[in-house]
């Protein structure tokens, strides 16, 4: 490979001139003074052994060899930059982390996703918080996590909520239970069973309590657990009846039952600050969770 003699900044130099066809004002864009920026294109003309410029004291003209050049130096230094670029972008990703917040129930589809992402983005490091709907919220909302998987937050004015599924709170209870052979049940139906319920400063109590606050006849909570994966080990114990959202129940020996009269839905959302834009390792994320947990 023949040696090349000369530098990237004399090959900025001559592009600047040949695009401005003036030395003052080449030499300013480059924040050089004008016998530096002579100096540099006299080292490319001696590198290159051809005159690039015909330079007199009223205009300056690329050359027939300049003007060849200048197709040949154009292209190498922008693939020069797109090469810095993709460097910058390696390095970026190498260093990027992602933070995600994300409701309890919904732990395990992000689990799977998180996993394919893993696969294409090796070097990408993510911190899941998994935390109940209000938390998750707070986190999107002060910036910890760069967006959230939450059923609370539509009405929020500074959180965009993209919804991406739908499920309805069906009622849980043992496959020996009287009433687990029906097709549904009205919440009147059951004002006499012993519910279990999850804490009343919950997003599921929230959304149940909203929802059922015109129904005469409702059952009584009568035990309590701070998130719906011990609200089902209560009910595997046989301690009672519980109102939760129908996907729950996967991975459980339990039976759902549709609850009716009135029917409850949760819909599931992406929540991220309004005008918050992703970095890129997020945003590629938060496009794989859209898909992956699309209704």
């Amino acid at each position: 490979m023949k040696q090349i003699n000369f530098e990237l900044g004399e090959l900025q130099a001559f592009l600047a001139v040949a695009e401005t066809l003036n030395f003052m004002s080449a030499a300013e864009g480059l924040f050089l003074s004008q016998p530096a920026l002579s100096r540099r294109i006299g080292k490319l003309e001696g590198a290159l052994k051809a005159r690039l410029f015909e330079r007199t004291t009223r205009r300056v003209a690329l050359t027939e060899a300049g003007a060849h050049f200048l197709v040949h130096a154009k292209t190498v230094v922008e693939e020069l930059e797109t090469a810095m670029r993709g460097l910058k972008e390696q390095q970026a990703q190498r260093n990027a982390r992602v933070t995600v917040a994300c409701v309890h129930s919904a732990i395990r589809p992000l689990s799977r996703i998180l996993a394919a992402f893993a696969a294409d983005h090796p070097e990408v490091r993510i911190r899941v918080l998994d935390e109940g709907a209000r938390e998750v919220l707070a986190q999107v909302v002060s910036g910890a996590a760069e967006f959230g998987i939450n059923f609370l937050g539509a009405q929020e004015p500074e959180i965009q909520f993209k919804a991406i599924s739908e499920a309805p709170f069906v009622l849980v209870m043992r496959r020996d239970h009287p009433l687990a052979s029906r097709g549904a049940v009205a919440w009147g139906d059951i004002a006499g069973e012993r519910l279990i319920g999850v804490a009343s400063g919950s997003g599921n109590r929230a959304l149940l309590d909203n929802a059922l606050a015109r129904v005469p006849l409702r059952p009584a909570v009568f035990h309590e657990a701070s998130h719906v994966a011990g609200a089902l080990a209560l009910v595997e114990a046989g301690l009672g009846i519980a109102a939760l959202p129908e996907p729950a129940l996967s991975q459980t020996g339990l039976v759902g039952v549709p609850l009716v009269k009135p029917s409850v839905t949760r819909t599931l959302g992406l929540i991220s600050r309004k005008g918050r834009r992703l970095q890129p390792a997020a945003d590629v994320l938060h496009r794989m969770v859209e898909t992956g947990l699309k209704i």
